[in-house]
């Protein structure tokens, strides 16, 4: 039997599926940020859907990642186990055409 991680380290030598894959990390990000904070409060999907007054299968929509929920959904659900939603932006690295960053001089 193959594991996928073997399988994703392979795909990885790829340019177009490391260019999809690393397209999808923020959102990667998000579901595991989710689960987190769902099995810190110690909620159940159902009890937390309760919490909510949504349903279970809501959440388990959320935290597959299959949608985009809304900063209101977010805000409802820090809420909801106990957590303060916190959004922010953070600069882009350039990088050069052969794929090294680019230095900061010390005037910038």
């Amino acid at each position: 039997m193959i594991k996928i991680s073997d399988l994703h380290k392979k795909w990885m030598k790829n340019p177009k599926y490391r260019k999809e894959y690393a397209a999808l990390e923020e959102e990667f990000a998000l579901i595991a940020e989710v689960a987190k904070a769902r099995a810190r409060a110690g909620l159940s999907q159902a009890q937390l859907a309760q919490r909510m007054k949504t349903t279970q299968s809501t959440i388990a929509r959320l935290e597959s990642g299959r949608g985009r929920p809304s900063t209101r959904t977010l805000e409802r659900f820090a809420k909801a186990t106990g957590h303060r939603l916190k959004i922010s932006f953070e600069p882009v690295k350039a990088k050069r055409a052969n794929g090294r960053r680019k230095r900061r001089s010390a005037a910038s």
